[in-house]
């Protein structure tokens, strides 16, 4: 475990403690801020002059773009009792049942008026602080990115999000990270600390911004180190500005990395060594995997270490400093179960020295009374060399109840091809790979496939 950064109570205090952060950015479509330029020392602050109307409250950070919502998080982290990372996405008719739950009593930047909490926008100026009083423990509390209803809200702590960098720093001095994640998501909060604790400045993505631009500005600005979703990951390599980038490292985290995805992206930027992270928002990071191939090792399953990972009834479970703390809300699930092990909800199998993620318990398709996880049959599909992304769905059946369908989209180059000869080469890779009530009894073409603001496939859209 790196003490360093257990000694460093807080955002702030990291980076008034880093003798480069003069030299350091964080980046947005609009604007950017230089991290030395910002007020962080122990007694000061970034927001609005108003911090010691903030200090101890629950505050909601709903803020309109991800350069804000940086300097919010530097600002609060280690004032703030409880620090509620509201998503760009969530629902108007959840904000009232989060900020009831999370006990909010401010809110910085947007949304506050109509529940009638007070809203403060958001500055650049600086204010004191008493030391003797600050910094305190900060919960951090996230929102799930679940695909229907009200998001669950998960409490962490500045250890626990932390807590995987630990064996990923130092970093050399000239680490240009990018994410095509948002920043208020795990996945990309957790590029938000690499920067922050490491030695590196950060790129965010804008919502408005199409795939060639946000490529073009990663270029502008040298990007070494990117990461996103295999679904994100899949529309950059459909893009003709795929090339744009030439980075060192590539992380894929978020959904099920296959082989296809590993090896599309090892073919476009041949240099960069790639890596991809098994991580959820109340797991935390599991595991990281860097030999290329899909699954991963056997041999982590019940090794010693900070993480400890079992299987049981197919199901991957996971107890390590980096979980969640807890579930808030009017009647909040277990987060753990009585060992202690979350209950990530995806289901792998082994196969000889290596498991294999078949997909998510929940999103199963039932065929005839036999379980089909759309994912594994993605994954198959997806290894056509002429396939760059698909989604499997159920289709109604009159005798099995569901039959699996598949939506497919083309290579550029391909997609006027003969349809009818993808089909049956496709199918082939299939009835090759997977039980015959797994392959797919329609195959659809598509020119493209909805993200969910999360940046994975939309699977109910």
């Amino acid at each position: 475990m790196n003490t360093r950064l257990r000694a460093l109570p807080s955002i702030r205090h990291t980076l008034a403690s880093a003798s480069d952060s003069h030299q350091r950015f964080v980046w947005g479509a609009a604007a950017s801020v230089g991290l030395g330029h910002l007020p962080v020392a122990a007694s000061g602050t970034s927001l609005g002059g108003r911090l010691d109307e903030l200090a101890g409250r629950s505050v909601l950070v709903a803020t309109r773009d991800q350069i804000a919502a940086a300097l919010a998080f530097i600002a609060l982290d280690g004032i703030a009792q409880r620090l509620v990372v509201c998503t760009p996405d969530l629902a108007a008719e959840h904000l009232p049942a989060v900020v009831a739950s999370a006990g909010v009593d401010a809110i910085v930047s947007g949304r506050g008026a109509e529940l009638g909490i007070e809203n403060l926008e958001f500055g650049m100026r600086s204010f004191q602080i008493p030391d003797s009083q600050f910094p305190i423990p900060t919960e951090w509390v996230l929102l799930t990115s679940g695909t229907t209803g009200a998001p669950k809200m998960v409490v962490h702590t500045f250890d626990s999000l932390t807590a995987p960098i630990d064996g990923a720093l130092p970093q050399p001095d000239d680490v240009v990270w990018g994410t095509f994640y948002d920043i208020r998501r795990y996945g990309g909060l957790q590029i938000f600390f690499r920067t922050i604790l490491g030695r590196g400045s950060l790129v965010l993505a804008d919502a408005g911004e199409s795939i060639g631009d946000h490529l073009r500005r990663l270029r502008a600005h040298g990007v070494t180190h990117v990461s996103g979703t295999p679904s994100q990951w899949r529309r950059v390599l459909m893009s003709p500005d795929a090339r744009e980038i030439s980075p060192r490292y590539i992380r894929l985290s978020g959904e099920i990395a296959d082989q296809g995805i590993l090896n599309a992206l090892h073919s476009c930027y041949p240099l960069a060594r790639i890596g991809h992270a098994f991580a959820s928002t109340e797991a935390g990071v599991g595991f990281e995997v860097n030999d290329g191939l899909e699954g991963f090792p056997a041999s982590l399953i019940g090794a010693p270490g900070d993480v400890q990972i079992r299987v049981e009834d197919g199901s991957l479970r996971i107890r390590s400093a980096r979980n969640a703390a807890r579930y808030i809300g009017e009647q909040p699930s277990a987060l753990t179960d009585a060992d202690g092990f979350v209950d990530t909800g995806d289901v792998v199998e082994r196969r000889g020295d290596r498991y294999y993620f078949l997909g998510r318990r929940s999103g199963i398709i039932n065929v005839g009374g036999l379980k089909v996880y759309p994912e594994e049959v993605e994954a198959a599909i997806n290894r056509h060399p002429a396939v760059r992304m698909s989604m499997v769905r159920p289709r109604r059946s009159p005798i099995t109840g569901s039959l699996v369908a598949a939506d497919v989209v083309l290579a550029l180059e391909s997609a006027a091809g003969d349809g009818a000869a993808f089909k049956r080469e496709i199918l082939q890779i299939c009835h090759d790979r997977l039980a015959p009530y797994k392959v797919p009894a329609t195959i659809r073409f598509v020119s493209a496939l909805g993200l969910a603001a999360a940046g994975k496939l939309a699977r109910h859209a």
